[in-house]
């Protein structure tokens, strides 16, 4: 179960979600050559290149969390800023975003089991699907990381460079709506200088048109060996 702060243009309220499916949508980048950027990105790591683009991956629910930290064994994690389309219960949707935090050294050799290695951080707050919807293009996705003690850019891009998310959950759906209790990750952008680990991530979805922004971060804490 998790409960969300959802803003609308009318104000805020909370609902809660009690998420049973999870799914990572990789490779969902709307044109080619930067989705065959980010392959060659993490081909650098060797990760091999999908079969096909793009990929919906299952993942434990119980990976979904709103912590401001999470734990990883490994030095070889990173996050990825990603827009979050949530099912509740009575047929509506809504967008936040969160981090596929992910294991790059499990990643090069089972992309599918990389995916349930780590927590998957999402925002405390979300908006109404249908209040975006129409102006889907302008919404722009940033991540930052910590690099020597200094706040990064890490990520910044319009998700227009995506799949839409909810075209994204019709091709996961066969063309019908999104199941009940169901979170989706909508696919990221290229990492700015490379992908590669930090102790902090932060992420943002931005909505200037309605002037608003949804933004968390979280600490990577590494377990002992």
């Amino acid at each position: 179960m998790m409960e969300l702060k959802i803003e609308t243009e009318s104000g805020m309220s909370r609902a809660a979600f009690h998420i049973e499916d999870l799914v990572i949508a990789g490779w969902a980048g709307r044109d080619k050559a930067a989705v065959e950027e980010h392959i060659v990105e993490l081909e650098a790591l060797g990760i091999a290149r999908p079969p096909a683009t793009p990929v919906f991956y299952r993942v434990a629910a119980s990976r979904l969390t709103c912590a401001g930290s999470i734990q990883v064994w490994g030095d070889a994690s990173s996050g990825e800023a990603e827009a979050v389309l949530f099912s509740d219960g009575e047929g509506n949707c809504f967008v936040g975003v969160g981090s596929d935090h992910t294991d790059r050294r499990v990643e090069a050799y089972d992309i599918t089991v990389s995916k349930q290695m780590c927590d998957k951080p999402v925002a405390r707050t979300a908006w109404p699907l249908e209040e975006v919807a129409g102006h889907w293009d302008s919404l722009i996705l940033r991540s930052f990381i910590e690099e020597e003690g200094r706040r990064v850019l890490y990520q910044e891009g319009s998700v227009a460079q995506l799949l839409s998310i909810q075209e994204l959950a019709g091709d996961y759906a066969n063309g019908d709506a999104l199941g009940p209790g169901t979170a989706m990750f909508g696919g990221t952008l290229a990492a700015i200088g490379g992908i590669r680990p930090s102790r902090r991530f932060e992420a943002q979805l931005e909505d200037p048109i309605l002037g608003r922004s949804i933004s968390f971060g979280y600490r990577i804490d590494e377990l002992p060996r």
